[in-house]
């Protein structure tokens, strides 16, 4: 995996559980790891659901080693939020694939 080609600037964020000044539960996300990643695929579909009509985007991000990274995670790119399906180890912590989808255009 060159250098060269990891050009698209990535964020991995967890989601962190904190207290209200009510006590109530609140979820943020904070940021785990920024990356520059290589998008390996991506694409759109269309499909009809419930609540209506949905654009689903699916995209591959590969990029380096960069820790625990897990699907209870999201990666920010582009200034969307990809939720992460699937982690791939390539090699021995050499470097990783993530393969993740959007869900937009709801109607």
């Amino acid at each position: 995996m060159t250098a060269g080609r990891r050009k698209y600037p990535i964020t991995v964020q967890e989601a962190t559980e904190s207290l209200s000044a009510a006590g109530s539960p609140v979820f943020t996300w904070t940021d785990k790891a920024q990356l520059r990643a290589e998008i390996v695929q991506q694409g759109t579909t269309e499909f009809l659901r419930d609540f209506g009509a949905s654009d689903e985007t699916v995209i591959v991000f590969r990029t380096i080693w960069a820790g625990e990274i897990t699907t209870a995670d999201r990666v920010r790119h582009a200034g969307r939020s990809f939720n992460i399906r699937e982690v791939v180890p390539l090699g021995r912590r050499f470097g990783i694939e993530l393969r993740c989808i959007a869900l937009s255009g709801v109607n």
